[in-house]
């Protein structure tokens, strides 16, 4: 029984590989997407890759972000040049960009960009705005953003441009 399952696992993987591969274009569907962050934890603030392709030279990623409301974070700077992209899904919240980190320190590598990160408790000097489904932000990469607040558990799209061909393919 096992040995069949692996063997259908492995013709699932290489028949999408090759239709992945003579594709002209690369889509994830709305179904996709919900049950992707559907099944993300939700104790913790989760942002995992649902695909990272090839586009001529660099790479693109479509992220799945879901975020309870009792943990809004730390504020953020991730020290690359890939921008992010949110498109919300679901749930609202106050979103704060630019200005400066407080109290900034170093808080490991960006598992998405493999870009040092930098944390700190809030922002100051930044701009707010009240954020909810249907709405798009760009941030640019190397810019401090941070959820100040939270008005609900928010699930959201990050689209990682990658110049720089930091992300992983998948």
């Amino acid at each position: 029984m096992f040995k069949t399952i692996l063997i259908l696992v492995t013709l699932l993987f290489i028949t999408g590989t090759l239709a992945q591969s003579s594709l002209p274009a690369v889509d994830v569907t709305a179904a996709d997407i919900k049950a992707f962050i559907d099944a993300l934890p939700k104790d913790r603030i989760s942002d995992r890759p649902i695909r990272v392709v090839e586009v001529g030279g660099y790479k693109n990623g479509v992220y799945g972000v879901f975020r309870p409301q009792s943990l809004s974070g730390n504020a953020i700077r991730h020290q690359t040049t890939v921008s992010e992209i949110y498109f919300m899904l679901e749930g609202s919240g106050t979103l704060v960009t630019g200005g400066t980190i407080t109290e900034e320190r170093s808080s490991g590598m960006s598992p998405n960009t493999k870009s040092p990160n930098f944390a700190g408790s809030g922002i100051t000097g930044g701009v707010s705005r009240k954020i909810a489904a249907g709405d798009v932000i760009v941030i640019p990469g190397n810019v401090p953003h941070w959820w100040s607040n939270l008005d609900s558990d928010i699930r959201y799209l990050i689209f990682r441009p990658d110049p720089d061909d930091r992300q992983t393919a998948r």
